[in-house]
């Protein structure tokens, strides 16, 4: 609604760190709504014109890796990662933060997905026989509490001898081992709604399991 639209000038920082902040959308007179992102107040989505909106890049990329070997079913790559907010080890896939970097490339999401499957499970995806490509430019997370948003790439792996570490990580970052999901398995999680351990999962988790059990990927 036109009346809705934000500018720079209605917005007040709540909170200013590092990795998160907080601010206030003053979208009418004595109306507020917050937003908790990680961007700076002049790259908040809520006052982007309409050519920045479509033009915009993600926050991270979550990545669907597909493994796929001669005389084996194909195998959705999941891990346990540890989720600070939820307390507990989740099951998920490969994600991360889009680096300043990686912002200038011909394929930002590509250079991003890259770049975190090699950390998170010490493969380095070989663009010779593997094959990466975008499927969601960028998905928000939940736009009712934040602008943080994630562009979704395939990545299915082909070569020989995946040699799998989870010692390269950053940061907070925590792992506790992988599933190799075959179609059967990632149906009765979809269904279940929880993973094997009985816990429950991300949306991109989710995602990814839907897009490999309905051949989206193929």
């Amino acid at each position: 609604m036109e009346g809705y639209k934000i500018t720079n000038d209605q917005v007040e920082t709540v909170l200013d760190k590092k990795f998160i902040r907080v601010f206030d959308l003053q979208y009418a007179e004595g109306r507020h709504y917050f937003d908790a992102t990680r961007r700076d107040k002049d790259s908040i989505v809520a006052s982007m014109d309409e050519e920045a909106f479509k033009k915009m890049l993600p926050d991270a990329v979550s990545c669907i890796v597909i493994v796929e070997e001669e005389g084996k079913e194909p195998r959705l790559l999941l891990s346990y990662e540890y989720r600070y907010p939820a307390g507990r080890f989740l099951l998920s896939v490969p994600a991360g933060l889009i680096d300043p970097e990686d912002k200038d490339k011909e394929n930002p999401q590509i250079e991003t997905a890259i770049r975190e499957i090699q950390e998170e499970t010490g493969i380095v995806v070989d663009t010779a026989v593997d094959q990466v490509s975008v499927v969601s430019p960028l998905l928000f997370s939940t736009p009712g509490m934040t602008d943080e948003s994630n562009g979704l790439v395939l990545v299915i792996l082909r070569q020989k001898n995946l040699n799998l570490d989870q010692t390269g990580c950053n940061g907070p970052e925590c792992f506790d081992g992988f599933e190799f999901v075959t179609k059967e398995e990632a149906r009765k999680i979809l269904k279940d709604s929880v993973d094997p351990k009985g816990h429950y999962y991300s949306i991109y988790t989710w995602a990814a399991l839907m897009y490999f059990v309905n051949d989206m990927w193929k």
